[in-house]
């Protein structure tokens, strides 16, 4: 029988061979050239290569506990992929966060940019970047005919990203400042008029062809929904008995957040003091450059804070670069790892769409969820593990329940530590705690068509709008209108993933409940624990950290 390890090596160049967008995002050399098929033809490819995969995989021997992990990472994730295409989820995946559509854009921003052969393939991409966009036009238009398009308020919010990548702001701009011969110089301005005109002419598509035919229902409806939840958290949820808990985490992180609110002003209510939080210059960094400058800072006193005392991540692995995000790009704050032969380190990618003034106290809690002892820490920790883990799951496997989940426990660890400086900071992480746990309220409330309850001191029995989904959002997670209105867009077009972050967290929590209850508790060795097998689903974590 073939070696589960050699398979799951194997596949690693075979999947980024398929789709050289997967290539860039984990730093494979030798595909930054290229583009995938993103055509329905390309679609039923990946969905060949991935069951020819899980045959493959199903055929080797596991002859020790890492070999079953190995193989059930691998068979997992090549279920995912050919179930996501039997239900045609790639004829619809247009949205304001992780489709196609950000993705083609996003990977220049992962392109090494150092010597003149780094350049020519940047050169080739915008030279060719009309090969994916076209099949990606071709799956929308399938998903149409199907009546599987999707829903208007992702078009909208795909059509105004779509306007920036074509514009005079557009984020392939700066490649005409690159340092290069006078022919490739000539390359790269041509490459860069013809993204433009591109992504003018796919978003003119979207909003003459694509939006009139959008349907108004952000609702995706209980069955998908739930295949979709099952796919992020890797295990199946009583989703009405989610809701109700979200629910139950909203009024108890309410109740700590007005309490640490009057711990930063005396007296004051929380609105009173995240207005002055938000808009407050002493509380704030007053330009992009010192909010760097922080940001960086923040990454090194953490890494300082937590490595070899909590955490133990080899000096190779351990720097972590803090970077601006191109206009057009993500919406929001994000990690994309180091290459697997570490020649780029771990990045925190900050998008600012111009913003000149950075509130501050919500920022420690998001730099220590994407750094350290976050999705940095967790990375880090996952290629250190070397030949236990197979090169798929060091490089490419990626659950959001324990992924995600990790990375929200990291931000409260931050405060169970004593690591956060000011009262303000605390602020910001139980805001966040509060975001995450609106989110589930949100997600499920919305695809499942479920009323607040009854016992909720935010209009108990209503039914779900996208309007109050915004309100809950600015009035318990202290969130501004437009990052609130992004998010509940982000909910309508990634249904399932939003809940990933706390359900994740709980997850990791009640193990930890249950390590505590054995003689000889460490909690670095905890963690160490949670870390070992990668981002696995939380099945799979569950009976990892049990086992060990």
């Amino acid at each position: 029988m073939t070696n589960i390890f050699d398979v799951s090596d194997t596949a690693v160049d075979r999947f980024a061979a398929h789709d050289p967008l997967l290539a860039s995002e984990v730093g494979l050399a030798g595909q930054d050239h290229r583009w995938p098929d993103l055509s329905p033809d390309g679609a039923e490819a990946g969905r060949e290569l991935a069951a020819a995969i899980k045959a493959e995989a199903l055929a080797c021997s596991t002859d020790d506990a890492g070999a079953v992990l190995a193989q059930r990472v691998l068979v997992d994730d090549c279920n995912s992929m050919i179930e996501s295409f039997d239900a045609n989820e790639h004829l619809r995946d247009l949205n304001n966060i992780v489709s196609p559509h950000q993705s083609i854009r996003h990977a220049f921003d992962v392109m090494a940019t150092d010597t003149a052969e780094d350049w020519d393939r940047i050169a080739t991409r915008l030279e060719t970047i009309h090969e994916p966009v076209a099949g990606y036009r071709a799956s929308l238009d399938l998903g149409l005919r199907q009546g599987l398009g999707a829903a208007r308020r992702q078009v909208e919010a795909a059509i105004a990203q779509g306007k920036t990548a074509a514009g005079d702001n557009s984020s392939f701009a700066h490649f005409a400042e690159a340092d290069v011969d006078t022919e490739l110089a000539e390359r790269l301005r041509d490459g860069i008029e013809h993204a433009r005109q591109v992504f003018g002419d796919f978003t003119e598509y979207l909003q003459s062809a694509y939006l009139p035919a959008a349907s108004t229902v952000d609702a995706v409806g209980p069955e998908r929904h739930a295949r979709l939840c099952r796919r992020w958290l890797g295990t199946d949820l009583d989703l009405v008995e989610t809701y109700e808990w979200g629910w139950s985490e909203v009024e108890r992180l309410w109740t700590d957040l007005q309490q640490a609110c009057r711990e930063v002003i005396a007296g004051a209510q929380p609105l009173e003091v995240m207005g002055q939080l938000q808009t407050d210059p002493a509380y704030a960094a007053n330009s992009l450059e010192e909010f760097l400058e922080l940001m960086i800072a923040q990454q090194e006193s953490t890494r300082a804070a937590v490595v070899g005392t909590h955490f133990d991540i080899p000096l190779d692995l351990q720097p972590v670069d803090v970077k601006i995000e191109p206009a057009g790009g993500a919406s929001a704050p994000h990690y994309v790892p180091a290459s697997e032969d570490l020649s780029r380190n771990g990045c925190v990618w900050y998008p600012v769409a111009g913003k000149s003034f950075f509130p501050l106290f919500g920022e420690i809690t998001t730099a220590n969820h994407e750094g350290y002892p976050g999705h940095h820490l967790q990375f880090a920790a996952q290629l250190a593990q070397g030949e236990n883990l197979s090169r798929y799951q060091r490089l490419v496997s990626w659950n959001p329940g324990s992924g995600e989940g990790w990375a929200l426990y990291a931000e409260q660890l931050m405060d169970e530590l004593g690591l956060l400086e000011r009262p303000e900071h605390r602020v910001g992480l139980l805001a966040s705690q509060m975001f995450r746990a609106c989110r589930v309220a949100i997600d499920i409330g919305i695809h499942h068509g479920l009323s607040i309850p009854a016992s909720a001191t935010f209009h108990p029995g209503a039914a779900w709008t996208a309007d109050l989904a915004v309100e809950l959002l600015t009035t318990r997670a202290m969130s501004p209108l437009a990052d609130a209105t992004d998010e509940v867009v982000r909910y309508c077009g990634w249904p399932g993933q939003a809940i990933t972050y706390k359900v994740g967290e709980q997850a990791i929590l009640d193990l930890r409940e249950e390590a505590k209850a054995q003689p000889g508790f460490n909690l670095k060795a905890f963690h160490s624990k949670v870390l070992a097998p990668g981002a696995v689903g939380l099945d799979a974590l569950r009976e990892q950290v049990r086992a060990r």
